[in-house]
């Protein structure tokens, strides 16, 4: 069956710069930044979440940089709580400036704790330990092998992140608003609150703060667009070496054919947009791409180049008539209306 999202859309005499890479978007700010040094003095000694050992990756990157600084100090397994004062100290030099080191923000990102922003906010507030040392110094650097520990108060912080997920109609971008273009996140009302989503999160304008989106469509592209707070998906979703893959489905034209289209495309091409193009002089990974029907193709991507899809089709002589995203790893468009959203649930990932 055809689907109705593929009618040609008037396109705007100047496309944004909205039309970034996926990958674009990495860096972004995630979370509220809010100044709390002050209230350091009227905490009280909490339990903290343990993490020992950092990706296999990171130790290696930190241990080329330099030789090894002598044996680590003890540090408790995994997952073990420890009794600490909670006044914020100044981190020891020697471990700061030992060689064979990385920032902490940079460490507990690669262990998936946080984003390394987060990390930032969470340093300056003193939510996090080292080896019982509780840090508050931004760009203090420590070993792969040393215990790092959360405060529950960061834990909180990051349970009340939101992520949403919106069916993106054409016309709006993805980011910023541009050249009189409204940004997606202005869709993001109670009023378009899709009536069949299951969360029971209930809506704040907090959960607008620091939304950014994670994975961009056109701005002549419509479906699943995510837009999140959680530095965590984010690296997930666009992160350098993200494995998410993401389906589309692509209305095109083959010259004079925009019926039927499959019967008149060669396969070899067909078989070049599965693997062979490059784009900006840099190979294409391994795509699938197969026909949906006669006028359709559906793509799943684990990369996601400028305007990928429409420049891979180009270089096989295709032109894209419409495009829709409809899934992100795990989380499906599926039955959600044009133009309104709902919050990612507590049972999904991606």
């Amino acid at each position: 069956m055809k689907s109705g999202y593929g009618e040609r859309a008037d396109r705007p005499a100047r496309a944004p710069r909205d039309e970034q890479s996926d990958g674009g978007s990495a860096r972004r700010e995630f979370g509220d930044r809010t100044a709390a040094r002050s209230d350091r003095s009227d905490r009280t000694d909490r339990g903290t979440r343990s993490f020992d050992k950092a990706p296999a990756a990171a130790r290696r990157r930190a241990n080329d940089s330099a030789p090894r600084a002598g044996k680590p100090r003890s540090t408790a397994p995994a997952g073990q709580h420890s009794h600490v004062d909670t006044a914020p100290r100044t981190p020891r030099r020697d471990i700061e400036d030992a060689p064979g080191t990385l920032r902490l923000s940079k460490l507990m990102s690669e262990l998936g704790l946080c984003s390394r922003r987060e990390a930032d906010e969470w340093i300056e507030k003193g939510w996090v330990l080292v080896d019982g040392e509780r840090i508050d110094t931004l760009g203090t650097k420590v070993r792969p092998d040393q215990r790092i520990e959360i405060d529950p108060a960061a834990e909180a912080a990051q349970a009340s992140q939101v992520t949403v997920l919106i069916h993106k109609t054409v016309g709006y971008v993805s980011g910023q608003a541009e050249d009189g273009y409204q940004p997606a996140i202005t869709l993001v009302t109670p009023e378009n609150r899709w009536e069949g989503d299951r969360s029971d999160i209930r809506f704040s304008v907090a959960h607008l703060r620091q939304l950014a989106p994670a994975g961009r469509l056109d701005i002549d592209s419509t479906g699943l667009l995510v837009l999140t707070q959680d530095g965590r998906i984010a690296k997930q979703l666009i992160g350098g070496h993200s494995e998410i893959d993401k389906e589309y489905l692509v209305r095109v034209a083959y010259g004079e054919h925009t019926v039927d289209v499959e019967s008149h495309f060669p396969p070899e091409s067909l078989a070049l947009l599965r693997h062979g193009l490059s784009l900006d002089d840099v190979p294409l990974k391994p795509a699938q791409v197969s026909w949906q029907n006669g006028e359709q193709l559906r793509f799943v991507l684990r990369e996601g180049k400028k305007r990928q899809i429409r420049r891979m089709c180009e270089l096989v002589g295709l032109e894209v008539i419409g495009l829709k995203r409809v899934r992100m790893g795990r989380v499906m468009l599926g039955a959600l209306p044009p133009g309104q959203w709902r919050y990612l649930g507590p049972d999904e990932s991606f």
